[in-house]
């Protein structure tokens, strides 16, 4: 059997009582994430300069330790050299509100002069915890826009810096990122900006289906590079609102139906809002203090888009306390049990600790059918994206990993 990653970490677990796995995927939720959407999608982001597929990275000491058959780790670390999956999503949006607003205008798709003159009088603005906002302002200023990006209190200055990078406005704003949320969305309203969220909301969902649509392509590429005959038993996902989740299960769900893997969500104990809507069968807002050292994961209210999938494709919930953060970023560092070392940010883990956390209880591991042939993917959405704060709290500079 596999063992917790570090004496004393505790987590919560909640099997999703709503989930169906026999329920088709059907036209409520294609309404949301469908194929011809997602060949749209690749089509685009596959076409921009610096595309390629992020790798996937077997880990079997891991594996081992966890008393599974494979392991394997989606490195979205150098995507678009933007450090994060998020690449994926907010550009892309960004593309679809400018090519959405040039066509309201009559602007032919061909006519690249006036679709620059037209782009360079719009703004796109969101809230961020860092990653997100950083896509949105590499989109903006890749495609002609103006963007302006509003973080809360307590989002690290070297993340504010990366996004001012890329030319954007960043403006700070007291509480946490559920208040920048809704801090984005009065400016917009006031300025007559388009808000470009990966969050979701009642009136607000064209977009941020956008941003998922994107974000498939990274479940995509796992797949055409998966090394074994079978497809993975169990894929284990970090949460936030929820939008990456839903996109990678929607993805799996369209291509295998009933077959899909099982699908377990990861949350930081901090800002649990997934563990507690599945708890309760409905979506529930957590509220207070959210702050997490997952800092990308630290959201309060889910995302309405993410719940029309996982309300019945997310098989189960963990809660995870910060420190098996760290431990997971020391853990993949290291390169311990001969694994390859890596660099992943205090959010990529969480799937990963998620896993090495029900692994060491039978009870979890019967409920969830993760055996000793068990083949599992997560997905590694971020590298060192503050560098400072990675060193911090691995004891390394991304550099010497």
């Amino acid at each position: 059997m596999g063992r917790t990653p570090e004496a004393g970490l505790t987590h919560e677990f909640c099997l999703n009582g709503l989930a169906g796995r026999c329920e088709v995927y059907g036209p409520d939720r294609s309404a949301i994430l469908n194929d011809q959407a997602f060949e749209t999608a690749r089509a685009t982001i596959s076409g921009w300069p610096g595309y390629a597929p992020t790798p996937l990275v077997l880990l079997p000491g891991i594996a081992k330790q966890a008393g599974i058959a494979a392991l394997a780790y989606k490195n979205e670390a150098d995507r678009f050299g933007l450090g994060s999956f998020k690449a994926l999503g907010g550009a892309y949006a960004v593309w679809r509100v400018l090519r959405r607003s040039a066509a309201q205008a009559g602007i032919s798709r061909s006519d690249d002069k006036a679709f620059a003159a037209h782009a360079a009088g719009l703004t796109v603005t969101c809230a961020t915890d860092g990653n997100h906002g950083r896509s949105v302002a590499w989109g903006a200023r890749t495609f002609g826009c103006n963007c302006v990006i509003y973080i809360h209190e307590t989002v690290s200055e070297g993340r504010k810096q990366a996004i001012e990078n890329f030319g954007a406005t960043v403006v700070r704003c007291k509480g946490n990122y559920d208040d920048s949320v809704r801090e984005a969305q009065r400016q917009a309203d006031a300025n007559g900006w388009t808000v470009v969220s990966d969050t979701s909301y009642p009136g607000y969902t064209d977009i941020p289906r956008d941003v998922m649509q994107g974000y498939e392509l990274m479940a995509f590429e796992a797949l055409d590079q998966w090394p074994h005959g079978a497809p993975p038993t169990h894929v284990f996902l970090q949460t936030g609102v929820g939008g990456m989740a839903a996109a990678v299960v929607a993805h799996f769900w369209r291509r295998f139906g009933a077959d899909r893997p099982v699908f377990v969500l990861a949350d930081p104990l901090n800002s649990a809002c997934w563990l507690e809507t599945i708890r309760n069968g409905a979506p529930t807002v957590v509220d207070g203090d959210i702050e997490t050292v997952m800092a990308g994961l630290a959201c309060g209210e889910i995302s309405e888009l993410a719940w029309s999938i996982l309300e019945k494709g997310a098989d189960a919930v963990v809660g995870l306390p910060d420190a098996s953060a760290v431990e997971g970023m020391k853990l993949l560092a290291g390169g311990r049990d001969g694994d390859r070392p890596l660099v992943a940010g205090e959010s990529a883990v969480a799937g990963l600790m998620a896993l090495l956390a029900v692994s060491g209880k039978d009870a979890e591991r019967t409920a969830l059918g993760l055996t000793e042939n068990a083949r599992v993917l997560v997905f590694g959405t971020e590298g060192a994206t503050d560098p400072l704060l990675y060193e911090q709290l691995v004891g390394l500079a991304p550099e010497a990993v």
